[in-house]
């Protein structure tokens, strides 16, 4: 039996939810929800999109279950925002897992969490509530991802880590063994970090310069050539 699902959002993550809880879940999403002073659209993917004040209203608690489809804005505040305003109005938070991740037997993922392809979460991982894991990353063993957190895609994250809650980690970042990233940080793409961080600290992507030499000349051939 399917659980029924409304998604809270309607950009391009909701409709990724969208398709993935479709098709690679035990769940049926039957609506999409904002708040009303955003809702410019009342269909999406022939479901209704519906006034998030008075979701329950329309669907009871008891019967559906939310999945809050935002990404980092805020700095993942505004996605917990909703998680918890969804839990106060009395509904269970759905947590997406695809069947083409890998995850050991004893890791432990909490509630409103979304875990997409080609994941590697080795043994005794903690993940904790409101976590979104993009496709590709390594999470080493012993290793905890507290709540509110968004990981790009192909990070590494060594074995024995903590990532503090509201973190973000940007795209082919690696984290080294026993290290701790304090809550509120920003990891930018490309960062290697290999000490432990501070709260509330951001770490910019270096970025490299164009060379003096362009592509045209390096290679040999005319900007006009085919």
């Amino acid at each position: 039996m399917e659980n029924k699902l409304i998604i809270v959002g309607d950009s391009a993550f909701a409709e990724i939810a969208y398709e993935y809880f479709t098709h690679d879940s035990k769940y049926e999403v039957v609506a999409f929800s904002v708040e009303d002073k955003f809702l410019s659209k009342k269909v999406l993917f022939g479901l209704p999109v519906i006034p998030f004040e008075n979701i329950e209203k329309m669907y009871s608690p008891n019967e559906y279950q939310i999945f809050v489809a935002i990404t980092y804005t805020q700095l993942n505040r505004l996605r917990t925002r909703f998680c918890i305003e969804s839990s106060k109005k009395g509904y269970k938070l759905a947590t997406y897992i695809s069947s083409k991740a890998f995850l050991w037997n004893n890791v432990d993922i909490g509630e409103n969490c979304f875990i997409f392809e080609d994941n590697t979460i080795q043994p005794f991982v903690q993940i904790k509530n409101n976590v979104i894991l993009w496709s590709g990353n390594h999470i080493g063993h012993h290793s905890t991802i507290s709540s509110n957190c968004f990981i790009s895609s192909h990070v590494v994250i060594s074995g024995f880590c903590n990532i503090g809650e509201n973190s973000f980690i940007g795209v082919n970042s690696t984290l080294a063994n026993n290290i701790n990233i304090a809550q509120d940080n920003w990891i930018g793409p490309g960062v290697c970090i290999t000490h432990s961080t501070t709260k509330g600290q951001l770490f910019s992507p270096i970025d490299n310069p164009p060379s003096k030499v362009n592509t045209y000349r390096f290679f040999k051939i005319s900007e006009n050539e085919i």
